[in-house]
């Protein structure tokens, strides 16, 4: 059994920088409700996964709304889980709000950043492997928007990202370095319960990388299915979520 979550509790302020009323980004759309990036990631998953759980917390109820009226399609796989600190906590305790409500009887967790664009081929690669997934995407790192990946002298993976966007350091040899694609998959989701079990106070407020780096920390790169993203879209702002449908309507 797959199980896909989907976190958009993110409060949106860079996006809402562009829009004459505050949104919930991964609701916004200009023309088609159908291409807003909630209804794209899932249009685009809907076949491949037995559940999907959406983690929300700011503008909750819109979401719900959103949802309830416009995929009624999907509702039937469909989780809504509420994060009552998104305003104060950071990514990662969205994603642990996810995985505790999975399933017990899947057998691999698919994770995916609500901001993203991406095409349907690639995101099928990793829906298929049979190994734990990294993805990656062709994008320039740049501090103020990627997640950085580095291999490290022993060939194990490190994640690094600035939160406020200023600039990345990495502090030991490496022998490869990637923009995250921000998409995973947990092919032990016991092992996944386990780690959150675990977190710290300070983790569980920290970024989702806490969980991600103590899970994929412990594999070799050749242990792991690294995929990369041919179209590939961070919508951080409208200016992306622009590019990102035109390039994708091409």
């Amino acid at each position: 059994m797959k199980s896909l979550i989907i976190t958009v509790a993110g409060m949106s302020t860079r996006f809402n920088k562009e829009t004459k009323q505050d949104v919930l980004k991964c609701l916004y759309y200009e023309d088609d409700p159908a291409n807003s990036l909630i209804s794209l990631q899932v249009h685009k998953t809907f076949d491949m996964v037995d559940e999907i759980i959406v983690v929300g917390g700011y503008k909750f109820e819109d979401l719900e709304t959103f949802i309830h009226n416009e995929m009624k399609h999907v509702n039937h796989k469909m989780k809504l889980v509420y994060n009552d600190h998104y305003h104060d906590y950071g990514s990662g305790y969205s994603l642990l709000k996810g995985i505790e409500v999975v399933s017990e009887q899947a057998d691999e967790i698919i994770f995916i950043e609500g901001d993203l664009l991406f095409d349907t081929e690639s995101v099928e690669k990793i829906f298929s492997s049979k190994k734990n997934v990294i993805s990656v995407n062709n994008e320039p790192i740049l501090s103020k928007k990627a997640v950085a990946l580095y291999f490290d002298a022993s060939n194990y993976p490190h994640y690094i990202y600035d939160t406020s966007h200023s600039c990345l350091e990495i502090h030991e040899p490496f022998t490869a370095i990637y923009n995250s694609g921000q998409m995973w998959k947990f092919k032990d989701p016991s092992r996944v319960r386990k780690i959150c079990q675990f977190l710290t106070p300070k983790q569980e407020r920290g970024t989702n990388l806490e969980i991600i780096q103590e899970y994929f920390g412990a594999y070799l790169n050749s242990q792991l299915d690294i995929i990369r993203i041919n179209l590939w879209f961070n919508c951080n702002t409208v200016a992306d979520y622009r590019e990102a449908i035109k390039t994708m309507n091409k």
